[in-house]
Protein backbone atom coordinates (compact mmCIF):
# COMPACT_ATOMS: atom_id res chain seq x y z
CA UNK A 1 0.00 0.00 0.00
CA UNK A 2 1.32 3.45 -0.93
CA UNK A 3 0.00 6.98 -0.52
CA UNK A 4 -0.18 9.19 -3.60
CA UNK A 5 -0.49 12.97 -3.61
CA UNK A 6 -2.29 14.74 -6.47
CA UNK A 7 -2.16 18.40 -7.44
CA UNK A 8 -5.65 19.14 -8.73
CA UNK A 9 -6.90 22.00 -10.93
CA UNK A 10 -10.56 22.55 -11.69
CA UNK A 11 -13.25 24.87 -12.93
CA UNK A 12 -15.79 24.74 -10.11
CA UNK A 13 -18.68 26.23 -12.09
CA UNK A 14 -20.63 23.01 -12.58
CA UNK A 15 -19.87 21.42 -9.20
CA UNK A 16 -21.38 21.60 -5.74
CA UNK A 17 -18.00 22.26 -4.19
CA UNK A 18 -15.19 19.85 -3.34
CA UNK A 19 -16.69 17.60 -0.68
CA UNK A 20 -18.85 14.59 -1.55
CA UNK A 21 -22.56 15.34 -1.13
CA UNK A 22 -25.56 13.00 -1.42
CA UNK A 23 -27.43 15.09 -4.00
CA UNK A 24 -24.85 16.91 -6.08
CA UNK A 25 -21.86 16.39 -8.35
CA UNK A 26 -18.62 17.36 -6.59
CA UNK A 27 -14.90 17.45 -7.37
CA UNK A 28 -14.12 14.85 -4.73
CA UNK A 29 -16.88 12.58 -5.98
CA UNK A 30 -15.61 12.67 -9.57
CA UNK A 31 -12.03 11.99 -8.44
CA UNK A 32 -13.17 9.01 -6.35
CA UNK A 33 -15.18 7.60 -9.23
CA UNK A 34 -12.43 7.98 -11.85
CA UNK A 35 -9.67 6.70 -9.56
CA UNK A 36 -11.70 3.64 -8.59
CA UNK A 37 -12.23 2.80 -12.27
CA UNK A 38 -8.57 3.42 -13.14
CA UNK A 39 -7.10 1.44 -10.25
CA UNK A 40 -9.69 -1.32 -10.06
CA UNK A 41 -10.17 -0.76 -6.33
CA UNK A 42 -12.48 1.42 -4.25
CA UNK A 43 -10.60 4.68 -3.77
CA UNK A 44 -11.45 7.74 -1.71
CA UNK A 45 -9.30 10.87 -1.71
CA UNK A 46 -8.57 13.17 1.22
CA UNK A 47 -8.64 16.80 0.11
CA UNK A 48 -6.54 19.60 1.56
CA UNK A 49 -9.01 22.42 0.92
CA UNK A 50 -12.76 21.78 0.70
CA UNK A 51 -13.66 24.62 -1.64
CA UNK A 52 -17.24 25.89 -1.94
CA UNK A 53 -19.65 25.47 -4.81
CA UNK A 54 -18.52 27.48 -7.85
CA UNK A 55 -14.99 28.13 -6.54
CA UNK A 56 -12.04 27.26 -8.79
CA UNK A 57 -8.54 25.90 -8.12
CA UNK A 58 -5.18 25.80 -9.86
CA UNK A 59 -3.47 23.79 -7.15
CA UNK A 60 -5.62 22.00 -4.61
CA UNK A 61 -4.13 18.89 -3.02
CA UNK A 62 -5.55 15.41 -2.52
CA UNK A 63 -4.08 12.12 -1.31
CA UNK A 64 -5.24 8.51 -1.56
CA UNK A 65 -3.97 5.03 -0.72
CA UNK A 66 -3.57 2.35 -3.35
CA UNK A 67 -2.01 -1.01 -4.16
CA UNK A 68 -1.60 -0.17 -7.84
CA UNK A 69 1.55 -1.06 -9.76
CA UNK A 70 1.21 2.09 -11.91
CA UNK A 71 4.27 4.32 -11.27
CA UNK A 72 3.31 7.23 -9.03
CA UNK A 73 4.27 9.95 -11.50
CA UNK A 74 2.28 8.23 -14.28
CA UNK A 75 -0.99 8.22 -12.38
CA UNK A 76 -1.60 11.87 -13.32
CA UNK A 77 -1.47 11.04 -17.03
CA UNK A 78 -3.68 7.96 -16.72
CA UNK A 79 -6.22 9.74 -14.54
CA UNK A 80 -6.43 12.78 -16.82
CA UNK A 81 -7.53 10.49 -19.65
CA UNK A 82 -10.62 9.61 -17.59
CA UNK A 83 -11.41 12.95 -15.97
CA UNK A 84 -13.76 15.53 -17.52
CA UNK A 85 -12.30 18.62 -19.19
CA UNK A 86 -13.03 20.83 -16.17
CA UNK A 87 -10.97 18.72 -13.72
CA UNK A 88 -7.32 17.88 -14.41
CA UNK A 89 -4.33 16.59 -12.45
CA UNK A 90 -1.18 18.72 -12.64
CA UNK A 91 1.10 16.22 -10.93
CA UNK A 92 1.20 13.00 -8.90
CA UNK A 93 3.84 11.61 -6.57
CA UNK A 94 4.24 9.18 -3.70
CA UNK A 95 4.36 10.63 -0.18
CA UNK A 96 4.90 9.18 3.26
CA UNK A 97 2.06 6.94 4.45
CA UNK A 98 1.50 9.22 7.45
CA UNK A 99 1.10 12.39 5.36
CA UNK A 100 -2.29 14.07 5.79
CA UNK A 101 -2.85 17.35 3.89
CA UNK A 102 -5.09 18.89 6.56
CA UNK A 103 -2.92 17.95 9.55
CA UNK A 104 0.35 19.64 8.72
CA UNK A 105 1.62 23.21 8.54
CA UNK A 106 0.70 24.77 5.23
CA UNK A 107 0.23 28.03 3.38
CA UNK A 108 -2.63 28.74 0.97
CA UNK A 109 -2.79 31.44 -1.66
CA UNK A 110 -6.19 32.61 -2.93
CA UNK A 111 -7.09 35.22 -5.51
CA UNK A 112 -10.40 37.00 -5.84
CA UNK A 113 -10.95 38.68 -9.22
CA UNK A 114 -13.37 41.54 -9.95
CA UNK A 115 -14.07 42.61 -13.52
CA UNK A 116 -14.66 46.33 -13.08
CA UNK A 117 -15.98 47.94 -16.26
CA UNK A 118 -19.07 49.61 -17.66
CA UNK A 119 -20.30 46.38 -19.26
CA UNK A 120 -19.76 42.69 -18.45
CA UNK A 121 -17.37 40.56 -20.49
CA UNK A 122 -18.85 37.14 -21.37
CA UNK A 123 -15.48 35.37 -21.28
CA UNK A 124 -14.95 36.43 -17.67
CA UNK A 125 -18.44 35.71 -16.36
CA UNK A 126 -17.45 32.37 -14.77
CA UNK A 127 -14.07 33.45 -13.37
CA UNK A 128 -14.55 36.99 -12.07
CA UNK A 129 -17.25 38.92 -10.25
CA UNK A 130 -18.61 41.73 -12.42
CA UNK A 131 -19.08 45.18 -10.87
CA UNK A 132 -19.69 48.35 -12.87
CA UNK A 133 -19.43 50.82 -9.99
CA UNK A 134 -15.95 52.39 -9.65
CA UNK A 135 -13.63 51.36 -6.81
CA UNK A 136 -11.01 53.42 -5.03
CA UNK A 137 -8.08 51.00 -5.18
CA UNK A 138 -6.09 53.08 -2.70
CA UNK A 139 -8.81 52.69 -0.08
CA UNK A 140 -8.98 48.94 -0.72
CA UNK A 141 -5.21 48.64 -0.35
CA UNK A 142 -5.29 50.64 2.88
CA UNK A 143 -8.07 48.45 4.27
CA UNK A 144 -6.27 45.23 3.27
CA UNK A 145 -3.38 45.98 5.62
CA UNK A 146 -5.64 45.53 8.66
CA UNK A 147 -6.21 41.85 7.82
CA UNK A 148 -2.53 40.95 8.05
CA UNK A 149 -1.50 39.20 11.25
CA UNK A 150 -3.08 36.75 13.67
CA UNK A 151 -6.67 37.74 14.45
CA UNK A 152 -10.01 36.29 15.45
CA UNK A 153 -11.83 36.24 12.11
CA UNK A 154 -15.25 35.38 13.51
CA UNK A 155 -16.73 38.45 11.78
CA UNK A 156 -15.42 37.07 8.47
CA UNK A 157 -16.83 33.59 8.79
CA UNK A 158 -20.10 32.05 7.64
CA UNK A 159 -22.40 31.55 10.63
CA UNK A 160 -22.79 27.86 9.66
CA UNK A 161 -19.12 27.14 10.35
CA UNK A 162 -18.27 24.18 12.58
CA UNK A 163 -14.89 25.63 13.56
CA UNK A 164 -14.43 25.88 17.32
CA UNK A 165 -11.44 28.22 16.99
CA UNK A 166 -11.87 31.20 14.66
CA UNK A 167 -8.36 32.63 15.11
CA UNK A 168 -6.35 32.54 11.88
CA UNK A 169 -3.04 33.90 10.61
CA UNK A 170 -3.06 35.97 7.42
CA UNK A 171 0.41 36.64 6.03
CA UNK A 172 -0.35 39.04 3.20
CA UNK A 173 -3.24 40.74 1.42
CA UNK A 174 -2.69 42.77 -1.74
CA UNK A 175 -5.06 44.60 -4.08
CA UNK A 176 -4.00 45.39 -7.65
CA UNK A 177 -5.77 46.64 -10.75
CA UNK A 178 -4.60 45.98 -14.29
CA UNK A 179 -6.83 47.43 -16.98
CA UNK A 180 -10.37 46.43 -15.92
CA UNK A 181 -9.42 43.56 -13.60
CA UNK A 182 -9.01 43.99 -9.84
CA UNK A 183 -7.21 41.11 -8.11
CA UNK A 184 -7.28 40.60 -4.36
CA UNK A 185 -4.54 38.16 -3.35
CA UNK A 186 -4.70 36.59 0.12
CA UNK A 187 -1.98 34.40 1.63
CA UNK A 188 -2.50 32.65 4.95
CA UNK A 189 -1.97 29.55 7.06
CA UNK A 190 -5.65 28.61 7.11
CA UNK A 191 -9.08 30.02 6.36
CA UNK A 192 -12.57 29.75 7.78
CA UNK A 193 -15.73 28.92 5.83
CA UNK A 194 -16.32 31.76 3.28
CA UNK A 195 -13.57 33.84 4.95
CA UNK A 196 -11.81 35.03 1.78
CA UNK A 197 -15.10 35.82 0.04
CA UNK A 198 -16.29 37.90 3.01
CA UNK A 199 -12.92 39.67 3.14
CA UNK A 200 -13.31 40.44 -0.58
CA UNK A 201 -16.88 41.67 -0.08
CA UNK A 202 -15.74 43.94 2.75
CA UNK A 203 -12.82 45.32 0.73
CA UNK A 204 -15.27 46.17 -2.03
CA UNK A 205 -17.34 48.08 0.53
CA UNK A 206 -14.21 50.06 1.42
CA UNK A 207 -13.48 50.66 -2.25
CA UNK A 208 -16.96 52.07 -2.80
CA UNK A 209 -16.62 54.38 0.19
CA UNK A 210 -19.27 52.61 2.27
CA UNK A 211 -16.80 51.99 5.10
CA UNK A 212 -13.50 53.60 6.06
CA UNK A 213 -10.36 51.44 5.72
CA UNK A 214 -9.62 51.67 9.44
CA UNK A 215 -13.05 50.24 10.24
CA UNK A 216 -11.65 46.78 9.37
CA UNK A 217 -9.94 46.84 12.77
CA UNK A 218 -13.26 47.43 14.54
CA UNK A 219 -15.03 44.78 12.45
CA UNK A 220 -12.43 42.22 13.54
CA UNK A 221 -12.88 43.25 17.18
CA UNK A 222 -16.68 42.91 16.91
CA UNK A 223 -16.51 39.14 16.26
CA UNK A 224 -19.93 39.47 14.64
CA UNK A 225 -20.70 38.34 11.08
CA UNK A 226 -23.21 41.19 10.64
CA UNK A 227 -20.44 43.73 11.19
CA UNK A 228 -18.58 42.72 8.01
CA UNK A 229 -19.51 43.20 4.37
CA UNK A 230 -21.36 40.78 2.08
CA UNK A 231 -20.03 37.43 0.92
CA UNK A 232 -18.63 38.01 -2.56
CA UNK A 233 -19.91 35.60 -5.26
CA UNK A 234 -18.06 32.29 -5.56
CA UNK A 235 -17.14 32.66 -9.25
CA UNK A 236 -14.41 35.22 -8.53
CA UNK A 237 -12.44 32.99 -6.15
CA UNK A 238 -9.58 30.69 -7.13
CA UNK A 239 -7.28 28.63 -4.91
CA UNK A 240 -3.94 29.41 -6.55
CA UNK A 241 -1.56 27.16 -4.66
CA UNK A 242 -1.02 25.09 -1.56
CA UNK A 243 2.40 24.93 0.10
CA UNK A 244 3.49 22.53 2.84
CA UNK A 245 5.95 24.03 5.32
Amino acid sequence: MKRIMLTVAYDGTNYHGWQVQPNGRTIEGVLNECLSLLLGEKTEVIGASRTDSGVHALGNIAVFDTNTSIPSEKIAYALNARLPADIKIRGSKEVDASFHPRRCDSRKTYEYRIYNAAFPLPTERLYAHFAYTPFDIGRMQEAAVYFVGTHDFKSFCNTDTQAENTVRQVEDVTVKKEHDMITIRVIGRGFLYNMVRIMAGTLMEAGRGFIKPQEIEHILEAKDREAAGPTAPACGLTLIKYEFL
